[in-house]
């Protein structure tokens, strides 16, 4: 029994709700990383779901998902590379305490 092309899309709306909200809500940069990554997920969730609903036969919803890892871990190195350099420098990771054009 196959499960329905809905219910991936109710999961994925709901993980990209709780990222959209992360992202929103948080000062800490950490936990906006955190909510964009959990939206770039349930983007890859709608990639596989409609590829495997739309056209299994091929593989491009893989290939997009792969890509969209693939970007999502480099954002990650650089986003956390950028927030260490700005921790260091600044002794803090609160977005609204980073003000970069200041001296």
């Amino acid at each position: 029994m196959a499960i329905p092309l809905h219910w991936y899309l109710i999961v994925a709306a709901a993980l990209f709700c709780i990222g959209l909200y992360g992202v929103l809500s948080r000062r800490n940069a950490i936990g906006i990383l955190m909510g964009i990554e959990l939206m770039l997920n349930a983007v890859n969730i709608n990639l596989v779901a409609f590829w495997r609903y739309v056209t299994p036969a091929v593989s491009t919803g893989q290939v997009f998902a792969i890509f969209a890892f693939t970007v999502a871990a480099a954002e990650a190195a650089v986003g956390l590379a950028l927030f260490i350099a700005i921790y260091r420098s600044r002794d803090t990771v609160i977005v609204e305490d980073i003000d970069l054009l200041r001296g």
